[in-house]
């Protein structure tokens, strides 16, 4: 199988830690960002993740993909409870990260912008959508005080390193994707419970975190 992605992408992320969770092997492969006849070739819009099936056929939206391999490749693993304080969480913290981490994966060096036009195309798009890189970063000190509180709110959320609601669920596939996300951001306050089950998942999933090139 293959999964096409982009490194910076959670709902990526979320696809990738099931074939890490169940150590299915799968063959990664990034699309240029302004790659739009591709994705649009294969699903009709140009959108990732989207898995290639063994039997060649294709398959878009990231739960979907996480649902069809940890039902089909052996015993389910996301069997665990829901906690809507989880879900909640995800909410309220989207306002503050994504101006925290959007331009931050724009500077990166992932490979869906290893050409000049690729990174071009994601900065406009994402500008045009969600206003200027550089007045989000103006903002960071802020941004990152309130992060840090919120982090701080999820941390005793958190019943185990090896699963947030003490056993494998959905809930974990979600909030692993927004923490790893969370990991381009420089200067945030990981408290001690939240920070393990971070670093555990990033084990158990086999996706890598972003602090090495934190910003």
């Amino acid at each position: 199988m293959k999964l096409y992605i982009y490194e910076h992408c959670p709902f990526c992320v979320k696809a990738r830690s099931i074939f890490g969770l169940k150590n299915v092997p799968v063959e990664l492969k990034v699309f240029l960002n302004d790659d739009e006849a591709t994705p649009i070739g294969m699903v009709g819009k140009k959108m990732v993740p989207i898995l290639q099936k063994d039997d060649g056929s294709f398959m878009p939206e990231s739960m979907d993909i996480v649902h069809f391999i940890d039902q089909q490749y052996g015993q389910p693993l996301l069997t665990g409870p829901l906690n809507a304080a989880i879900s909640q969480w995800l909410a309220a913290n989207h306002e503050s990260s994504y101006p925290l981490v959007l331009p931050r994966n724009a500077n990166a060096p992932f490979e869906e912008f290893s050409t000049p036009a690729a990174r071009s195309y994601f900065i406009t798009k994402k500008e045009a959508a969600n206003g200027s890189f550089e007045e989000h970063l103006s903002h960071t000190p802020g941004l990152v005080k309130k992060v840090s509180q919120q982090l701080r709110e999820l941390d005793p959320l958190i019943q185990q390193a090896n699963a947030c609601n003490g056993e494998l669920s959905d809930d974990d596939i979600h909030l692993f994707a927004r923490l790893r996300s969370l990991t381009i951001v420089a200067g945030l306050d990981w408290p001690t419970r939240l920070a393990d089950y971070r670093d555990n998942m990033a084990k158990q999933t086999q996706v890598n975190l972003l602090t090495s090139v934190a910003q």
